[in-house]
């Protein structure tokens, strides 16, 4: 099946143009770790991240077009291309990692990782997600072109195609960045109003309601749309009116593990903790693998694809269709698989090593497949982690590597192909980006190694900063996907989970998927405060009502607002959290009698109707950038 033979690239194949310039690998560069900082912060925080590839061609055409006074749209391509690999292999890290650093919290004799075993563990991961990537690129990008959609890559492509004609878009998304930062600085860094509200609900014991009042949550919910941001309220809702009230209604004065105390005295927000989270634990998990076993026979199609023509030699010396050599493939995956097993910095041992090299070739297929279908938001890579880890960890078990040690191993092997997962699938966007504006994909592919080299040594750092400042697994880090990895690990590892609660998540996610709605979304609702998906609701509900306004005078106009809308709330998104990590250095640096951010914080003076008020006004710059820029750009 091919369907390609009519197409015909933005940029032809005889055509040379500047593509893998000292100009966009810089700012690629510089992209990657500010995305990947970004999405660290933002997925540490509301366990979701959110694609960098069309912010960042977006403010590359403004610098390179507008500042620099070049026009090469495959500069921009490379600039997105690298850009975007820090936003993913954060991803990868942030759903696993943390559980390391949890446990050095809670045992004073196991140490904190260092920075060279994170950075080679993420590394490795980010380089094998890219190389597993690349056998699989003529079979899913090329021979599928026009039935599997890539959604956010053939997105990127019509914003740099649209660029051609002006980079008046990168405005809306250095707006957003803005005023996010300002709005960030005054809630989180003056402390003027507090970024949590919250209330009880006296009528319903158990029950509680409130919103964080940032805006990354409300541009996360803009991007998502109004089904994944409604899947996760409905979450949110099951687990804090109808779970939780029944917890507080029938446990009454009882002590009933995994708690220490009576039910009739725990707050709200610690009946979630005691019990509601190992629910949506058990929830997430089932979800995730279901979602796997329904794409068996994608996988074993895909797969199958990949392994028969892994041998051929390609087919034309067209510029466009030039990937990395099968050798250097071949023998880079063999050189890493030799490093994580014999670098003394990463406690993998060779039976890690190898389950690294077979998990993490099939579960590259399965996540360059599925991001090809449904794209890279509703791509389950916690599930492809958790299935890892419940095999990881019982082999390990099995073998005699038990105790912390096993532990810590199973992790390392759950970080490598989680990020393998998340890297192989921005590597097929970003190629489906190149393939239709004309790229060379040998050029892309060495891009992206670029990007999860710098992007490996940068989150070491941003991951060590923002433990120092607040650390995982708090209210202001929840490390969501993290502590659901580490409840895992240590359930298989010391049959700690208090399972009888897990199974009733799994029940739960039986039940969702019986119905025919989507598993993960809702129980990412179940496992996270409501606090967090009730401000993504808000977002995504803004985006519904563009969608469904009567007064647009045609569809092109409809597509035009929804993009700005979603270019405004990537800039929202990325403003929070560059400050978030602004304010991480403030809380470490030593100020007088107290840290700095000590001495910026004003205590919460306007309450919580000033963070409402300053909520409802940041949502009307929201509804305002996206109508009154769409006549503009």
């Amino acid at each position: 099946m091919n369907q390609n033979k009519n197409f015909k690239p933005f940029v032809p194949a005889d055509k040379v143009m500047p593509e893998f310039t000292v100009t966009s690998i810089i700012l690629g560069i510089i992209l990657a770790v500010v995305f990947g900082g970004a999405n660290a912060y933002l997925g540490l925080r509301v366990g979701m991240t959110v694609s960098a590839s069309i912010p960042a061609a977006v403010i590359s055409m403004g610098i390179i077009r507008k500042i620099l006074r070049k026009d090469s749209i495959l500069e921009n391509n490379m600039v997105q291309t690298i850009g975007s690999a820090g936003e993913s292999l954060a991803a990868g890290a942030i759903f696993t990692l943390p559980a390391l650093f949890m446990w050095a919290d809670e045992n004073s004799s196991v140490a904190v990782p260092n920075f060279i075993e994170i950075a080679v563990i993420a590394i490795c991961g980010g380089l094998l997600g890219v190389l597993f990537m690349v056998p699989l690129r003529t079979a899913l990008i090329v021979e599928e072109h026009g039935v599997l959609p890539f959604p956010e890559g053939t997105a990127c492509a019509e914003v740099l195609l649209a660029g051609e004609s002006g980079g008046e878009k990168s405005k809306l998304v250095f707006s957003g960045l803005g005023i996010s930062a300002i709005y960030k600085f005054i809630a989180d860094g003056l402390c003027l109003f507090p970024s949590e509200v919250d209330w009880s609900v006296k009528p319903l014991k158990g029950a509680g309601f409130g919103l964080d009042v940032l805006p990354a949550l409300a541009g996360v919910g803009y991007i998502c749309g109004i089904k994944i941001s409604g899947y996760m309220f409905a979450g949110g809702i099951l687990a804090w009116f109808v779970l939780m009230p029944l917890i507080a209604l029938f446990g009454g004065d009882m002590t009933i593990a995994p708690a220490t105390k009576a039910i009739s005295e725990m707050a709200t927000a610690e009946i979630w903790s005691s019990y509601v989270r190992y629910i949506g634990a058990g929830a997430v998990a089932a979800g995730g693998i279901i979602s796997l076993i329904k794409t068996l026979p994608t996988i074993v199609k895909t797969f199958s694809k990949a392994i028969k023509g892994f041998g051929h030699k390609e087919d034309s010396v067209l510029r466009t269709n030039r990937d990395l050599p099968m050798p250097v493939v071949l023998g880079g995956a063999l050189l890493i698989a030799i490093i994580i097993w014999l670098m003394p910095v990463v406690p993998i041992s060779l039976i890690g090593a190898l389950i690294i090299v077979i998990f993490g070739f099939f579960f590259a297929t399965v996540s360059s497949r599925m991001v090809g279908l449904v794209g890279s938001s509703n791509n389950p890579v916690s599930g492809m982690a958790i299935a890892t880890l419940l095999i990881a960890t019982t082999l390990l078990k099995v073998t005699g590597n038990t105790g912390y040690t096993g532990m810590a191993s199973a992790i390392c092997i759950g970080t490598v192909i989680c990020i393998v997962a998340a890297m192989a699938g921005d590597t097929s966007q970003d190629l489906k980006t190149g393939y239709i504006v004309g790229a060379t994909p040998m050029r892309q592919q060495i891009g992206e190694l670029i990007g999860a080299v710098v992007s490996g040594l940068a989150i070491g750092g941003i991951m060590y900063l923002l433990n120092s400042a607040w650390g995982y697994g708090t209210t202001e880090l929840p490390a969501a996907q993290a502590s659901l990895m580490k409840l895992v690990v240590e359930g298989v590892m010391g049959d700690s989970l208090p399972w009888g609660l897990v199974f009733c998540g799994i029940g739960i996610a039986v039940a969702i998927e019986i119905l025919g709605l989507p598993i993960l979304p809702v129980a990412i609702g179940l496992y996270l405060p409501i606090h967090l998906s009730t401000p993504i609701f808000v977002g995504g509900t803004i985006r519904w009502y563009f969608e469904n306004k009567k007064k647009c005078a045609d569809e092109e106009e409809r597509k035009s607002i929804i993009e700005n809308g979603v270019l405004y709330s990537s800039g929202l998104i990325a403003g929070e959290g560059l400050i978030g990590i602004m304010l991480a250095i403030f809380a470490i640096i030593q100020f007088k009698d107290g840290t700095l951010a000590d001495a910026l914080n004003k205590g919460g003076i306007l309450g919580n109707v000033g963070g409402v008020v300053f909520f409802i006004i940041l949502l009307a710059s929201l509804v305002f950038f996206t109508s009154r820029n769409s006549k503009k750009a």
